[in-house]
Parts: C-alpha cells; structure tokens; sequence
C-alpha cells in the first residue's frame, strides 16, 4: 500500500523541516553547544511541523537515528487529549526518577498539553520546578493560552507558522516533480490556498487530487472536484454586496448556491478573497462571515450579506476583482464622525457597523478602544475573544456580555480576568450568555424579518431562497 503524502514527506532531520528556520536554527545551535534545557513549549497552528519537530530533536538529543516507525524506551509520547488527568500525570512523576536505558535523556513529549486538567498541570509544575537532571520535557500546543503562565515560565517557548503561499507552493511544486504529478500551476495554487499555510493538510489535499487524472490536472478539474464557486463568482457576489442592491444580492446569492456549492465553503471563499484584497466596505461583512455555520448557514450568509443595506451605511464603493480595483459609481458620503468616544451623560446606545457592540456605559472616562488596543499589547490571545462581547460600566465595574459559551469560560479564567482588569482600571465581571440586559431581541431573527418583509417563515427545508 502506498503511504500517504504527508507520512512519506515528513521529514527526519531538523535540516529538512521547510518553513520554521526561527525554530531549527536555534534548535541546532543549541544542540552543537550541548546547551539543553530541560523544558521546551513548541506553539503554533495544527500541521506546522511541532511534534515532527519534537520528534526529531528528541532523537538528535540522544544520538538515535529517526525513523517514523522506530520505539525507543528513552523517548515516551503523551497525548494531552486522552492523558489530561492528575493520575496520568503523577504516574508520570513516578516514572521520571529512573534513569535512561540506551541515551542520556529521557525524553517525554506531551502534545495538546492545554488540554491537561488544572490539578495536572499542578502536578506537573512540581516536577518542571526540580526536575531530574536527566530528563527533558518537551510540550506541544495550539492554544497556548491555556497554558497556565507557572508552566510556560519554565520552558523555552518556541513559535511555529503557518507556512506562506510563496514557500508552501515551491515546496509542493518540488513533491509533485519527485511522485511525477502533471499539475497546473494555477490548480496547485488553489491546493496552496485551501491548505491554508499547513504542510500536513496542503500534501493531505493533494494527494486526494493527485488521482483525479492521469493526464494535467486543470484548475477547472480541481474546482469542480472540490465543489468550489468559480473565482468570478465570488467576485460577482462581492460586488453586489457593495452595492447594498438586496435583489441583485438575493439573485447572485441563488446562483452560486444551486451549483451545488455548501454556504460553509462558500463563505470561505468569500472570506479569503477579502483577506486577499481588502476594501473598507468589505470589513463589515468579513466581520460576520466567521457566524456563518450550521444551522440555517444559508439564512446566517443572506443576513451578513445584507448588513449594509439593513444598517443603511453608505461608502466609496469600489468593486474587487481579480487583478486591479474598480470603481463603481459613488453614493453620497455621510459626514464623518469624531474619533474620539462622545462624553455620555445618560445611558446611551452606540454602535458600530463591524461588531455591532453594544455600549451602555456611565463611565465617561471609559474608552473601548483604547481599553482593547491596551489588552491586545497584553495578551493579543484574550483581546481576540472581546470581539464577540458587548459591555457597560457602572462606576468602577466593568460588565462584559460574550455571546458564546466559548468566549465566557476563557474570559473568566482567572488569569485572563487579570489581564481585563489591569487594562481597564477597574473590576471585572463577566456575564454568562443570555444575561445581556441591553439586547431585547435577537439580531440575527430581527434582520431577517427586515428583509423578508416583517416575517420570518420557515417551510422546514432550511433554506431561505
């Protein structure tokens, strides 16, 4: 049987890991100096090389060739997800006291680390305080933020990438010459940009497409293969969003869908494309996008895609295109508004077209903005979840309101709520989903009814065309 891609390309060296030279250099410095520490944290997105790596340095540390299928006694793997327990960790402990069998290290790799329990992590930091001379400990993780600070403190952190287009399509351009896959270069770049910067999921993609023909496999073979809206498309929706024509929208809206395209995927198109080229107009939808999944994904795309004309914004439109931008007629321009936040008096309601964030506040003192860019050169990690949160002030407390469950059990980590309060001034308090004084009516079921006419019908298909 043929082995998969990305086992066959996994590489057993540090010389051969593509992409992360911030990591292998100093790796491989470190390891002619004979300088080891006894706790590493490797951190970054999934399929960027952390456990080849960890694998790799655990081998090099101990002199032993790698191999993907070799066992060694002195090197002991840990999935963080199914070993979260105290008892797993103190098992653990019990064992680091004996000594190496064939090498000088005894070496255990713990990947998902974050996803250990509060009192594993306890026990853990007891063992990385005093640790045998003898062992080394290597951690990988792609939510860094719930490692508590007491363990990452006591490692040397290093940051892996997602790999960019330029490296990532060189790197599968050289693959496809070794397996001797005949390939377009413009259907190799969509397998760039669905990898999405990982080396594990681009060679993963393709080699599914890798059989679709035993002649050059076209960017229309691949599209089609993949159930993806055609580039012009996507364009042509864009444009109609800036618009704000809810006909138009409506229309290229059905078109795209009754090819057989999933709203999922679609909606990741669009989103790329933005990032790719972003316009202004083209912030507030990308702001919704990210909400568009199951249930009713249909129905979540038609309302972000009808933001603008609900919200009445009005701005230089400018349609996207492919290669260069083009202008499209312009609608009057509002008045600008003051940058700096107003001085409230009473209990007033401001909104902003992106986040549609609620801001109920009697702190005349109390400036959002400012308060998000000072948790940002914080903890970049939590200011990223302040996005799907309203607040108010009242005195010296700050309310905040997350919309999802995600955003409340991170927020409330006591760590994190540190984090909240040094940037504010003041007490934090964090509200559970659903006890938002401040939002009568739910958006996403008010726009709707907006837009079909003041009902919100459903005939059980889920689809709202």
């Amino acid at each position: 049987m043929a082995k998969a891609l990305y086992r066959k390309y996994r590489p057993k060296s540090l010389s051969e890991v593509v992409g992360q030279e911030q990591v292998t250099g100093v790796l491989e410095k470190s390891l002619k100096q004979g300088k080891i520490s006894h706790a590493y944290l490797f951190i970054g997105p999934r399929g960027t090389g952390k456990t080849s790596v960890a694998r790799i340095f655990a081998h090099e540390v101990n002199g032993f060739k790698y191999e993907l299928e070799d066992d060694y006694v002195d090197i002991i793997e840990i999935d963080g997800a199914s070993n979260r327990g105290i008892d797993n960790i103190r098992e653990l402990r019990e064992k680091v006291a004996i000594a190496p069998t064939s090498g000088k290290y005894k070496i255990y790799i713990i990947d998902e680390v974050h996803m250990l329990t509060k009192e594993a992590f306890n026990a853990l930091l007891k063992t990385l305080e005093e640790p045998p001379k003898h062992v080394i400990f290597i951690m990988a993780t792609t939510d860094a933020y719930k490692v508590p600070v007491t363990i990452t403190s006591r490692a040397q952190t290093y940051t892996f990438y997602l790999a960019d287009e330029k490296t990532m399509f060189n790197y599968l351009k050289s693959v496809c010459e070794k397996e001797k896959i005949k390939i377009d270069d413009d259907a190799l770049m969509i397998v760039v940009k669905r990898g999405g910067g990982s080396f594990r999921d681009s060679l993963s993609l393709l080699d599914q497409i890798s059989t679709l023909s035993d002649d050059k496999i076209t960017k229309a073979l691949v599209v089609s293969a993949m159930g993806l809206p055609e580039d012009e498309k996507i364009v042509e929706l864009l444009n109609s969003y800036v618009s704000g024509d809810l006909e138009q929208i409506s229309n290229a809206l059905k078109t795209v869908l009754s090819s057989g395209v999933k709203p999922e995927t679609l909606t990741s198109e669009m989103i790329s494309l933005i990032i790719e080229s972003p316009k202004p107009e083209l912030l507030p939808l990308l702001a919704k996008l990210p909400d568009v999944k199951a249930p009713f994904a249909e129905a979540k795309l038609l309302v972000a895609m009808t933001e603008n004309k609900l919200t009445t914004v009005t701005a230089s439109r400018t349609t996207v295109s492919n290669t260069q931008t083009v202008k499209i007629e312009k609608k009057p321009e509002p008045v600008e508004k003051p940058k700096e936040a107003p001085v409230v008096v009473t209990k007033t309601v401001e909104k902003t077209s992106v986040e549609e964030k609620v801001a109920v506040t009697t702190n005349t003192d109390f400036n959002w903005d400012k308060f998000v860019e000072t948790v940002t050169s914080l903890n970049d990690a939590i200011s990223s979840q302040l996005r799907n949160v309203d607040y108010d002030t009242d005195g010296g407390v700050l309310n905040l309101y997350p919309k999802r469950k995600m955003e409340v059990a991170i927020l409330s980590r006591d760590n994190n709520r540190r984090v909240l309060a040094d940037a504010s001034g003041m007490r934090v308090v964090i509200h559970a989903v659903g006890d938002n004084p401040h939002k009568s009516q739910d958006l996403l079921l008010s726009k709707m009814s907006a837009i079909m006419g003041g009902e919100v019908q459903n005939d059980g298909g889920g689809n709202p065309f």
